[in-house]
């Protein structure tokens, strides 16, 4: 029962701060994980002694109810239980929330990869949109962003772009933006006021570092060639741009964007990194879970989660069914944050169904 493993869990807290208590006997390895142990507990500790608080009022109530000879008493205990009953639902439920397994990756950093899909320039337009978007997102948040690469047309749209978002919890955050997003507008250039349907693809990938993947060198192949700008135009005369293939895997990485050939290999390798990490990842959650998907978005450029509909000022994510309006406040990042925000309670909730099913 959910009480027992509360009181287990507050056990566990007290063994550990007795532990620390005593650390003049353990070693400096043994404190370091001791104190990071208690650091990912006493969150959840806290909703655990909540909740057992709350049982035992309940319990006392109960039986001094079936003591009680006082008609007015017992008609004030009836009501305070009907009170305690709905507290000790949501404190249950918070703490089932709380035992829910974490996913190692939210903390991370994140790369944000944008591409225009179908529709043409109007597409790139909106690809460009979504990236303003995150990047304004990301401000909002007291994140920082660098532009990693970027791929732009002559109407002032993009093709493709990515960039690294730093911070708290960035990844938790935006990872359920994986996916494709199509918008319905009157593009500027249509003279006749016929409303486009075009499409862009976002995909968000925790930052990997080394130690998470390992790549071998005979692995790779490294391709370097002249970097060009919008129209086939030179951007450098030198070979710095640079492609780097992953044999084993077949996928490929280029960056153009800096004038030094040995940094782009250095961005390529880092968005490599997060590609193959994120392909791990997914294999991972494939084979522990080949019916239920584990997480929500996981960049399939063929996924469509998201309508844009301008003419109506209407945004529907389709995975929750969930309209908002507003697409101005949206596409400037000060009402994205509502939506992650119904995503994030949305895979609660379908945690929870799992975890009782």
């Amino acid at each position: 029962m959910i009480h027992k493993r509360a009181a287990q869990i507050l056990e566990k807290k007290e063994t550990l701060e007795q532990k620390l208590i005593q650390s003049s006997t353990l070693s400096r390895e043994e404190i370091v994980e001791a104190q990071k142990k208690l650091g990912e507990i006493s969150d959840i500790a806290a909703f655990a002694d909540h909740y057992l608080k709350v049982y035992t009022e309940q319990q006392e109530a109960l039986k001094t109810l079936e003591e009680s000879t006082d008609p007015e008493w017992s008609l004030y205990l009836e009501e305070e239980l009907k009170k305690l009953k709905s507290s000790i639902a949501l404190a249950e439920q918070d703490l089932r929330v709380a035992l829910l397994p974490k996913d190692a990756a939210d903390e991370r950093n994140a790369i944000l990869e944008v591409r225009a899909g179908t529709g043409g320039d109007e597409a790139a337009l909106f690809a460009g949109d979504l990236l303003r978007m995150y990047i304004r997102y990301a401000t909002i948040m007291n994140w920082k962003t660098e532009m990693m690469s970027c791929s732009e047309t002559e109407m002032g749209g993009i093709k493709e772009a990515i960039i690294l978002v730093k911070g708290k919890n960035v990844f938790a955050n935006l990872k359920f933006e994986s996916g494709g997003h199509r918008v319905q507008r009157v593009p500027e250039t249509e003279s006749q006021g016929r409303i486009h349907t075009s499409a862009a693809t976002v995909a968000v990938l925790p930052e990997a570092v080394e130690v998470d993947i390992a790549i071998e060198m005979s692995d790779l192949r490294i391709d370097v060639y002249r970097s060009s700008g919008p129209g086939g135009q030179s951007v450098n005369t030198t070979d710095s741009a640079v492609r780097i293939t992953h044999l084993p895997t077949g996928v490929v990485v280029q960056q153009q964007d800096e004038k030094s050939q040995h940094k782009n290999k250095e961005k390529a390798m880092k968005i490599l990194r997060s590609r193959l990490y994120e392909r791990e990842r997914q294999r991972l959650a494939d084979e522990r879970d080949s019916v239920r998907q584990q997480h929500v978005g996981t960049g399939d450029r063929s996924d469509r989660i998201r309508t844009y509909n301008f003419p109506q000022d209407r945004f529907v994510d389709h995975r929750i069914n969930k309209r908002f309006n507003d697409l101005n406040a949206i596409l400037s990042g000060e009402k994205l944050g509502e939506i992650t925000k119904s995503l994030l309670e949305n895979d609660r909730a379908m945690k929870l169904l799992s975890t009782t099913e």
